[in-house]
């Protein structure tokens, strides 16, 4: 099951985390996840360049190492990209040390690319312990989301996840799409029609 909203008692449990942005400016936050990779990222950039959007970009470190030429056209197009750790770990089932260690493998390699410290960082699936927040909050700023498309899931029918990514979005929403593998087939189904609806309500992207 794929929850398109994150529930307001879960955003409260971490505060210190950013959810959503600024409802009261007419501004939707895209962000996508677990790229670059070759075909998909591409036509995400295509898709942005196209409706002169922007969006953030959490970047798994050993996708950035394969196809770095990719992560500097995402960066060349005024998009921000930002740390998914290098390995695309689970927190709750990483040993703390060894996340640190992966997360900064990624933040160093990702600062090698942009020429600056990288600000964001967001945990893959969303998981992490609490000491591991604690350390890597020090230094960045945890995203998470408000809006989950579930376009990571194939049991889905992408119209569902169209209709249910266009009633859930709102001014303010982070909202988290990927540019992965798995969404290859998918994307390319959803992604154009969203950004038309988000022009359609006067909206535009904005960084976080």
């Amino acid at each position: 099951m794929v929850f398109h909203t994150v529930p307001k008692f879960v955003q409260r449990l971490f505060p210190e985390r950013i959810w959503s942005g600024e409802s009261g400016k007419q501004q939707v936050y895209l962000t996508f996840d677990d790229g670059p990779v070759p075909g998909i990222t591409d036509f995400v950039l295509s898709e942005l360049v196209k409706r002169g959007m922007v969006a953030t970009f959490f970047m798994v470190g050993d996708n950035v190492r394969k196809n770095t030429s990719l992560a500097k056209e995402v960066l060349s197009q005024g998009n921000e990209i930002a740390n998914h750790t290098f390995h695309h770990l689970n927190g709750w089932k990483t040993n703390n040390e060894k996340y640190e260690q992966d997360f900064l493998e990624c933040d160093e390699l990702l600062e090698s690319i942009t020429g600056r410290k990288v600000r964001f960082f967001r945990p893959p699936y969303g998981l992490m312990t609490n000491a591991q927040a604690q350390k890597i909050s020090k230094t960045h700023q945890i995203v998470m989301w408000n809006m989950l498309s579930g376009d990571y899931d194939l049991s889905l029918d992408p119209k569902v996840i169209l209709v249910k990514s266009m009633e859930k979005t709102e001014p303010g929403s982070v909202v988290l799409f990927h540019d992965q593998q798995k969404t290859a087939t998918v994307l390319p189904e959803i992604l154009p029609t969203y950004l038309d609806q988000i022009q359609e309500n006067g909206w535009e992207t904005a960084l976080l």
